[in-house]
């Protein structure tokens, strides 16, 4: 009877081995980096070719090999990490499966230069679709280079999903940040056509690599984290609560020095932030993780991206004991109070001049005029919002606000049928008889206004962000935003990939008002910017909005488009905060400006923009 089960081929086998190892361009950095470093390399550089398709070249000064190593790394499960499978129970190296190196070469075409330390020549050996074909003397360095060429070029099936080259080049550069985060100590550099992405020199601690990826400010809103506890020792470095934003977060986890995914482990440092911010903010977290012999398993997952502890309750313990003593320690931490009203009040970290009483205001850095007045305009009358008679407001500005109001009535007519000169949506109402409401700001966050069946409160912050964003986006579909050119022109360092974003959003910042161009090497200047009130900072908007429209976030991946994302996160950002004080004309012109829109009810997030109370719920409260 003939057998119908076979042993296969080798060159089959790593195939299948190379589904599960090399997905694609960045699994192949990945494993090679990881060598490297497993061989003591203080400098690795990664060189790519059409985002690692046409080719991959990874160098390093590690210790190297001799020709019988170099010829046995090709080989299925030969290995230089473990020897016995006790050692599974204490791996400290990336590789440990001899699976990497001959499933790439089994994929594509490898040259692989290597030299021990000290030796008098290397080897070079030249290997086509898993098979070597030439094994010679080199002369070079100590060291080794590998060079992938052709990826999947006898695997075409796999070679249709690869991605665009820019996409490549994007997942390699991710691939590439945990290895650099976990090794600060080794420099690392990455280059595509000739392109420098990365360029990170050695540093002395997580903090310094921290500054060469994401910037000198980035680093400087973090905390140093040490912690002891249940025999494990955690290490590394925690967001400032009052620097912790919502959207994108970048959360780095390591075991033995090992990049791995835990979703739990995340939400226990989350926990550590309890009542420090609110619940939808995700603070960066970067924790190094040493356990004990034998409490993880490393060997659970085809690329190794997830452990199993022994103890994970202990483990979860400790990330939140961790996270909660290093802000305890720290001066600046903010504890926000809960209030059934507004569970949360941001920290109000300046006390900036009103916009219209000529008070001082921050330092202006733009070196340009302090902004421009939002002009009042005809509220739309709306089934939901008939108000009372009554006087304008009162107080300081009230003159002001009185001439603003007998302005507008003599305006209405036009005002009603245009929209204004700068952008203020408008829309043809019925006015005659109108008289604005009482106006009140309560507690630097609310707006309160009488209407005739009770109370109406209007969250500043997002009434604001509506009106920016109904404002750009009728913008992007007309004209220019008007916007202030800087005396001192702004110069602003950013990520590879933030730079890259910004040019491809060049037209749409300039309708936006922002003028910006390339200043050198991860750098860009800002010439001009726009203005939508007197206490806007230029700078941190532009930042925090790049960061998300790189990385991407929950309200910009809502978006339909380009120009959608693009207003929603300056809305976002550039709309005043709750905790600013306000004078009367500018509750009032931000009460007008509101209800102007197309929807005023609801922010860019769909979160609400108003509340009302009724005279009803008002009698009940009081027991009549």
């Amino acid at each position: 009877m003939s057998r119908t089960i076979h042993v296969l081929p080798d060159v089959v086998a790593n195939q299948i081995a190379a589904g599960e190892v090399v997905e694609r361009p960045a699994s192949v950095v990945k494993e090679l980096v990881e060598n490297a470093l497993d061989a003591g390399a203080t400098r690795v550089e990664v060189h790519l070719g059409s985002g690692g398709k046409r080719e991959i070249r990874v160098s390093d000064d590690g210790s190297g090999m001799g020709r019988e190593d170099a010829l046995l790394a090709l080989d299925r499960h030969a290995t230089s990490k473990i020897g016995a499978a006790d050692d599974l129970r204490g791996i400290r190296s990336f590789g440990f499966r001899g699976e990497a190196l001959p499933s790439i070469a089994s994929v594509s075409r490898l040259s692989l230069e290597t030299c021990l330390r000290g030796a008098t020549a290397g080897t070079r050996l030249l290997a086509r679709g898993g098979t070597v074909t030439v094994v010679e003397d080199h002369a070079r360095t100590p060291g080794t280079t590998v060079v992938v060429e052709r990826l999947f070029f006898n695997a075409p099936a796999r070679a249709r999903f690869l991605r665009p080259p820019a996409t490549e080049t994007r997942a390699v550069n991710d691939a590439l940040i945990p290895l650099a985060l976990a090794n600060e100590k080794v420099s690392i550099l990455l280059t595509s056509d000739g392109r420098t992405l990365l360029d990170l020199p050695a540093t002395s601690d997580v903090v310094g690599r921290i500054a060469a990826i994401w910037g000198e400010d980035a680093a400087g809103e973090l905390l140093v984290l040490e912690h002891e506890a249940e025999g494990f020792t955690l290490r590394g470095v925690v967001q400032r609560p009052d620097r912790v934003r919502p959207g994108f977060r970048r959360a780095h986890l390591f075991v033995d020095g090992r990049p791995f995914r835990d979703p739990a482990v995340l939400r226990a440092a989350d926990r550590g932030y309890r009542t420090t911010i609110p619940p939808d903010h995700r603070p960066w977290v970067f924790l190094f993780l040493d356990v004990p012999r034998g409490s993880v398993d490393v060997n659970v997952h085809p690329t190794k991206a997830e452990v199993r502890f022994h103890d994970r309750g202990a483990v979860e313990r400790a990330v939140e004991e961790a996270v909660r003593t290093a802000l305890e320690g720290e001066a600046s931490a903010a504890t926000l109070d809960e209030t059934p009203a507004r569970p949360f009040l941001p920290v109000r970290e300046r006390s900036p001049g009103r916009f219209g009483d000529g008070a001082p205001g921050p330092p202006d850095r733009s070196g340009g005029p302090r902004g421009v007045q939002a002009r009042a305009v005809a509220m739309e009358a709306d089934e939901q919002m008939t108000f009372l008679v009554s006087s304008p407001v009162t107080g300081a500005g009230a003159d002001a606000a009185r001439a603003d109001t007998d302005r507008g009535e003599a305006a209405r007519a036009d005002a009603a049928s245009v929209d204004t000169a700068d952008g203020t949506l408008t829309h043809p109402v019925e006015v005659e008889g109108f008289q604005r409401p009482r106006l009140w700001q309560v507690h630097q966050s609310w707006i309160l206004a009488e209407v005739r069946d009770g109370l109406l409160l209007i969250d500043q912050h997002a009434a604001h962000e509506r009106i920016l964003f109904e404002r750009l986006m009728t913008r992007f579909d007309g004209s220019v935003e008007e916007s202030q050119h800087l005396l001192f022109p702004l110069t602003i360092r950013l990520t590879p990939a933030e730079v890259r974003m910004v040019d491809d959003l060049k037209g749409l910042l300039h309708r936006a008002g922002f003028e910006v161009e390339a200043f050198g090497e991860g750098t860009v200047i800002l010439q001009a910017v726009p203005n939508p009130h007197p206490y806007f900072d230029a700078e941190k908007v532009f930042r925090e909005m790049i960061d998300e429209l790189t990385h991407g976030s929950e309200l910009v991946r809502s978006a339909r488009n380009q120009h959608e994302r693009l207003a929603m996160s300056f809305a976002c950002k550039a709309a005043i905060k709750a905790g600013q004080a306000l004078d009367p004309r500018e509750i009032q012109e931000l009460f007008d400006q509101l209800f102007a829109t197309r929807l005023p009810f609801h922010d860019v997030h769909g979160r609400p923009t108003t509340v009302r109370l009724s005279r009803g719920e008002l009698e009940r409260k009081f027991g009549r």
